[in-house]
């Protein structure tokens, strides 16, 4: 009986050290193990990144579509979503590596978070903008890209596929100088004119100051020179000049303004002055006395846009 006694227990202990020893059995896919960094999973036993993103936009659909397109992606994992006014702290909280952010928001707009995140390190930015054009020429930088609305699926893997790329890399210094290029940008192009009112008997025309190739004086009016078309408009060129962005228009002499990214070609003349050629193939006068300060604008760096 003893024997039988002793067995028993003999047979229960050996079962229970088998419930104690027995391997954690896993579902298939993504995993997280202890000892594992913050933001890492494990698939059949090789570590991987995963990515933190955090979701900016004030429109509650467009927040859904983006959560939806991120959840196709097995290393993406949602931490945070914000409308603006709250952006700033959920993007801090959540030490996001990347962030899908909308421009126009009516309380705290992209580019306003983005200001008041730094100097703090930035996630990598996916933009996303329904129209601004004048935004998009600045978004062309190496370490940001952008999201046109309405965006398709192909679009949305491409801006996540190199936004995972550049996270992966320290290039947190480049993207934080970058930003700050991005907004003093903008804060030059909210001090000048972006377009301008042409009106005329019996209809206004309204001319975008991006579409100007150059502008002429013509006594007290100036002649606007833009995609082949001329607009002439009531104004002196002191005044209109003091509305252009230096960067971007330079008064060549007199009687003329160019829109120096129109320029094609610069050919020497005599006695120091220059002939300018630009797209359309106009032919403007350099003044030598303006030369050097001209030279200046394409030496210098500056925002790109």
């Amino acid at each position: 009986m003893a024997q039988r006694h002793r067995a028993a227990q003999h047979d229960r202990a050996s079962r229970q050290s088998v419930r104690r020893t027995a391997p954690v059995r896993h579902p298939p896919g993504r995993r997280r193990r202890r000892g594992l960094a913050r933001g890492a999973v494990e698939r059949g036993g090789v570590r991987e990144r995963v990515y933190r993103v955090v979701i900016v936009d004030d429109e509650p659909l467009a927040r859904d579509s983006v959560r939806h397109l991120l959840a196709r992606d097995p290393d993406v994992v949602v931490v945070g979503e914000a409308s603006g006014p709250d952006a700033v702290d959920v993007i801090r909280r959540a030490q996001a590596d990347i962030l899908f952010l909308d421009i126009q928001m009516p309380e705290l707009d992209g580019f306003e978070v983005l200001a008041r995140l730094a100097p703090a390190p930035l996630p990598v930015v996916v933009f996303v903008t329904a129209f601004d054009r004048y935004a998009l020429r600045a978004f062309d930088v190496n370490a940001v890209d952008y999201l046109l609305k309405p965006f398709d699926d192909d679009r949305f893997a491409k801006a996540l596929a190199r936004a995972k790329e550049l996270a992966r890399t320290p290039a947190g210094g480049d993207l934080a100088r970058q930003i700050g290029e991005l907004l003093a940008d903008r804060g030059r192009r909210e001090r000048y004119a972006q377009r301008f009112m042409v009106r005329s008997r019996d209809r206004t025309i309204v001319v975008s100051v991006e579409d100007l190739d150059w502008i002429e004086a013509a006594d007290y009016y100036v002649s606007l020179h833009a995609g082949g078309k001329t607009h002439l408009m009531r104004q002196t060129m002191a005044e209109l000049e003091e509305k252009l962005d230096p960067a971007r228009f330079f008064r060549v002499h007199r009687s003329a303004i160019v829109n120096v990214e129109r320029v094609r070609e610069v050919h020497p003349l005599f006695r120091g002055d220059c002939m300018l050629i630009l797209n359309d193939g106009t032919r403007l006068k350099l003044s030598r006395t303006r030369r050097a300060e001209f030279e200046q604008l394409f030496d210098a760096p500056r925002a790109r846009g």
